[in-house]
């Protein structure tokens, strides 16, 4: 998954609250400082940078106004008073000091994408006008100080991308069940369970505890989040059944549970329970039973994530209908095709013009593919169907799948040639159809591939030569044969590339001397 775990919601608010170009009020220069408190802490601030390398507090003198210096707002009602610290991005490197927590009448906090390490102080409790604290991709250390409790109108909590550890402090539940409507907390190193005072938080839009350390089961009290949009726990160490009421969250935009030992069935109805849903990822847990066919209801779905698991049954037919739908993986599963539909689920999913990568490799998929196969959009990236039980040849109109970057048909039983059209889909980066018992010639049409890096077609029945049109593939950086009937000298174009390439040539029937560069 993308680095993408700060959520849009978050960062909708963000906007709304802080905006990145946020300028210093020029009211609050014309007014004299009745004291130094906020500019004292400031220059405390700049004390600990130790790495400025766009030189942002060059500004930070006694020439300028503290209120005019770069990243500082201040209030226009308390003037001399800073209401916002946005330092995003600046490649700043340092810690924060005591002296922070003197800035009391700070609304907003963002130090997002610099480099601050060493602990969050426990003088961030005397915030309490703090309502947005954003310390995303820094380096922290320690544990979340308890004295955030203290911050009683915060509403987002954005901790990503650090590495704190130890335990969620329970001192955090007193925080305003109202007004709290982002607790990120992903990609730390952070221990324990998950409380179940987070249930309490009825504001809660967006909670985010992804890659870290906890155990345990999902707070079945999280379900009483009614107005949560954004739910994500992937990869940790979680186990159990996930609570039904998790699943009645009708509000639900994006649920990931990637990753973790989750046992149990995918509710049947959880097309209907969570109708909105936009983003849906269970894939490597222990789940089992069918796909359920209502998620077609959910009719803004863009990606579902089923892989690694245990699902069985068939596909669900009736997924055309999601004409939004942009990723689907099903890979490693024990799903199979019926014997009277058979591939009636591929043709319906040419429905979905925004599909970018279908996976359905690693399960148990019978039978010949489909002509409609080519009806697929130009908007498919990834075709991968490898390790099944496939047979028939490769669809002639494949060819029109010009958006393809990579094909994955490996490990089936297909036969017949491969399609001099496969010569047209110039984006391909990679080709397998290794392990099958394809035969004929090698096409020459594969030159055309230029952007091609890996062709995988060993242990097939193919024949002829090794086209010298491969050569042309300058970025190829692996080329198996091996295992086939091919026969004739190695080109001397394809041998060109040896600097850069890897071969696996063997077990043919090749004639001439073995080139120097092989030697």
């Amino acid at each position: 998954m993308k680095k993408q775990i700060t959520s849009f919601l978050l960062a909708y608010i963000a906007l709304f609250m802080y905006p990145t170009n946020s300028k210093p009020s020029s009211v609050a220069a014309a007014f004299p400082i009745e004291n130094e408190t906020d500019r004292l802490a400031l220059l405390a601030f700049k004390d600990r940078i130790t790495e400025d390398p766009l030189n942002l507090t060059a500004s930070w003198n006694t020439s300028t106004h503290f209120c005019k210096w770069q990243g500082v707002s201040c209030s226009t009602r308390h003037p001399g008073r800073v209401t916002v610290l946005n330092l995003a991005g600046k490649k700043l490197t340092g810690s924060l000091p005591p002296h922070f927590g003197n800035l009391s009448f700070l609304r907003g906090i963002n130090l997002e994408n610099n480099s601050f390490r060493g602990m969050i102080p426990q003088e961030l409790g005397r915030f309490k006008r703090l309502k947005y604290l954003n310390l995303s991709s820094n380096a922290f250390q320690g544990e979340i100080p308890t004295n955030l409790s203290y911050c009683s109108d915060i509403q987002v909590i954005n901790l990503n991308y650090n590495n704190l550890v130890g335990k969620i402090p329970e001192e955090l539940s007193s925080l305003s069940t109202n007004k709290l409507k982002g607790f990120n907390v992903s990609v730390n190193g952070l221990t324990g369970s998950i409380p179940r005072w987070l249930g309490n938080v009825s504001s809660l839009l967006d909670l985010s505890m992804a890659r870290n350390y906890f155990q345990g089961t999902i707070p079945s009290e999280l379900g009483r989040l009614q107005n949560l949009r954004f739910f994500q726990i992937f990869e940790n160490n979680l186990s159990g059944e996930v609570p039904p009421s998790i699943y009645n969250i009708s509000s639900l935009l994006f649920l990931s549970l990637v990753g973790n030992r989750f046992y149990g069935k995918i509710p049947q109805d959880i097309g209907f329970t969570l109708p909105n849903l936009l983003y849906l990822y269970v894939g490597n847990n222990q789940f089992t039973g069918h796909l359920p066919v209502s998620l077609s209801n959910a009719s803004g779905l863009r990606y579902m994530v089923f892989n690694s698991c245990n699902f069985t049954g068939t596909m669900p037919t009736n997924l055309g209908s999601l004409k939004g739908l942009e990723k689907i993986s099903v890979f490693r599963n024990q799903l199979e095709t019926d014997e009277a539909e058979g591939f009636i689920f591929l043709t319906s999913l040419t429905n979905c013009s925004n599909l970018q990568l279908l996976d359905l490799g690693y399960n148990r998929f019978k039978g010949a593919l489909p002509a409609s196969l080519a009806n697929f959009s130009t908007s498919l990236q990834g075709l991968g169907v490898a390790a099944n039980q496939i047979s028939g040849s490769i669809p002639e109109g494949i060819k029109n799948l010009i958006g393809l970057t990579r094909l994955y048909i490996s490990m089936n039983s297909i036969t017949g040639e491969i399609p001099e059209g496969i010569g047209k889909l110039e984006r391909l980066e990679e080709i397998s159809l290794d392990e099958n018992r394809i035969s004929g010639a090698v096409p020459e049409t594969i030159g055309n591939i230029t952007k091609l890096r890996r062709l995988f077609l060993f242990a097939n029945n193919l024949s002829g030569n090794i086209p010298p049109s491969l050569g042309k593939c300058k970025k190829l950086e692996v080329l198996q044969l091996f295992g086939n009937n091919l026969t004739g000298f190695i080109p001397k174009e394809v041998v060109s590339l040896s600097t850069t390439l890897s071969f696996l040539l063997g077990q043919n029937s090749l004639t001439g001397p073995l080139p120097m560069e092989f030697q």
